[in-house]
């Protein structure tokens, strides 16, 4: 299992190539890319902070979580901080398992968790200033369903 957090973009095909190739075994691998939403074009852009360090032990924690819960194989999460533009990649999730079913759920928790509890700060851009990202309701009523 990788955990990567970084600032600079990721190559989704050479990413998603390189799981698949590593998760011998598998009978399924699921990936999900987040892109930045530019909100209609009004969007500047996106900034993203986090601790290091303590991002990455969190995320792996969560990710240990899956592996409890699911017959997983293997797992990424590739998450990006720092300045955003609309339409750039965010994130990506990918998740191996033996079957379908353990890959999408394993894959959907991790994207819930990444949503609405990883130690992640983001601020939109836009005409009127710069506004911080608050929790939506839909996203913590996904992930109360794990």
């Amino acid at each position: 299992m990788r955990v990567s957090v970084q600032s600079a973009p990721f190559d989704l095909g050479a990413e998603s190539m390189a799981f698949a190739a590593g998760a011998a075994g598998a009978g399924a691998v699921v990936t999900f890319t987040g892109i930045v939403r530019d909100n209609g074009g009004t969007l500047a852009a996106m900034e993203i902070e986090h601790y290091p360090g303590m991002t990455e032990r969190a995320i792996a924690a969560i990710m240990d979580e899956a592996r409890s819960r699911w017959s997983m194989i293997d797992a990424l999460v590739i998450h990006r901080h720092g300045r955003l533009a609309g339409g750039e990649m965010i994130m990506m999730v990918a998740t191996a398992a033996p079957h379908r079913a353990d890959a999408f759920a394993a894959a959907e928790f991790l994207m819930d968790y990444l949503k609405s509890r990883a130690p992640f700060w983001k601020k939109e851009l836009g005409p009127d200033g710069a506004v911080w990202v608050a929790a939506k309701d839909e996203d913590e009523a996904a992930l109360r369903r794990w």
